[in-house]
């Protein structure tokens, strides 16, 4: 047995690294620190399943409570760390306690930007959507008939559309960009959600921003857009991207970018403190990028604790995402950084579709709409390092499983 692990963080990435060193038959003393009061659990299901009432919250949990003391995990819930002393190797708790480690690992997510005050960010009724009592909230907001704005035209706005019409409730959208998903999909791929949600009467207004909030009694009660017009709405939900939670780090003096730089063993500039999930910047491909996705979050932490285990394996990242709108379903393997071509291919069924990215001619992403196919052959391509033939993704007759031969 070796000394104590303390990991800042009870999120998806948190839990991953404390249950794969235990199934690695790691036996170090592990405490988790997590500030919510609810055991880990499952996110993405929040804004969508639970959201709508189909899936209670002990589902969401990753183990019930009594797996923690079964595999000696010593789990602080409403509890965060003040402060990292590197040199003394302990952290400091809100309430001046102290807790010593051996090994450190930062779990500590991501968090939702939020709207400034000065266009009524504060008012009541304007919410995230990022945990459990964001979601909690949203559930009694949502109900037939009324009318909610949401700000942002990523994938969290568009979900949030989606669970807020099929609610019954009026929804207005907009998004500053040009077009929704500007910044993570490609045109071809917005046109696609734009139409889904347009034939299910969200109102889409792009290259629209948000002027001002407007209150009653401290309450949201109106919006003005940068277009001139205002719209009366009974609560608003922002979906504007989220900042790495890199506080901790910075002020322990470890290297910062766009996120806690680590190294491909997950390591921080300092060898005794790890750092996995969406409060990183990894190395990819010669240059460095931050992933937020589930997959990520513990496909790293696996790694990380295999290294922190004995292990000396780099990790290799292989990005996929999902995001579930209606009865669409979107898959997306690989990551499209710097694409400057995409080629569309009509699925074998009606109503799936899917896109193909590539950078100087090689194949490096998919978006998969209701398209299984699409995207299991997609991931394999990238696995296996085969680049596809365009002419065989151009011909809607061909079979695209002949690309893996």
């Amino acid at each position: 047995m070796t000394g104590r692990l303390v990991i800042i963080g009870a999120g998806q990435a948190g839990f991953a690294l404390a249950a794969k060193l235990r199934a690695l038959g790691d036996s170090r003393p592990i405490t988790i620190v997590g500030a919510e009061e609810s055991l880990p659990y499952q996110r993405p299901p929040l804004t969508k399943k639970y959201l709508l009432g189909e899936m209670t919250f002990d589902r969401l949990l990753f183990r019930p409570e009594h797996w923690y003391a079964d595999n000696n995990v010593d789990i602080r819930l409403s509890t965060w760390v003040e402060q990292i002393n590197r040199a003394a190797k302990q952290i400091v708790m809100q309430d001046g306690s102290v807790l010593g480690y051996e090994t450190l690992a930062l779990a500590t997510g991501a968090t939702p930007r939020r709207l400034p005050p000065s266009v009524g960010g504060t008012l009541e009724g304007v919410y995230l959507a990022r945990d459990k009592r964001d979601a909690d909230l949203l559930a009694g907001e949502m109900r037939p008939g009324r009318r909610v704005l949401i700000i942002g035209g990523g994938y969290i706005g568009l979900e949030a559309a989606a669970v807020a019409r099929h609610r019954g409730l009026e929804v207005t959208l907009i998004e500053m960009s040009d077009r929704i998903l500007q910044r993570v999909a490609a045109k071809e791929t917005a046109d696609i959600f734009r139409a889904i949600h347009r034939k299910h009467d969200v109102v889409i207004r792009e290259k629209t921003g948000l002027k001002q909030l407007v209150g009653r009694n401290g309450h949201v009660a109106a919006a003005e857009l940068s277009d001139g017009s205002t719209i009366d709405v009974d609560f608003v939900v922002v979906g504007i991207g989220v900042a790495p939670n890199d506080r901790l780090a910075k002020e322990a003096g470890l290297e910062v970018g766009n996120g806690i730089v680590v190294d491909s063993f997950a390591r921080t500039s300092d060898p005794s403190i790890f750092a996995v999930g969406d409060c990183v910047e990894l190395p990819w491909e010669g240059g460095r990028i931050r992933l937020e996705s589930v997959q990520n979050a513990v496909d790293q932490a696996e790694a990380a604790a295999e290294i922190i285990a004995g292990g000396n394996e780099a990790y290799d990242p292989k990005p996929w995402f999902w995001s579930d709108q209606y009865d669409v379903k979107l898959q997306i393997a690989g990551f499209n950084l710097g694409y400057d071509e995409t080629l569309m291919r009509a699925g074998a069924r009606e109503g799936s579709v899917s896109v193909w990215y590539f950078k100087q001619g090689r194949f490096i992403a998919v978006d998969a709409v209701n398209d299984a196919k699409a995207y299991v052959t997609g991931k394999k391509l990238l696995e296996t390092g085969v680049n596809p033939s365009k002419a065989v993704l151009a011909d809607p007759a061909a079979d695209i499983k002949q690309l893996l031969v």
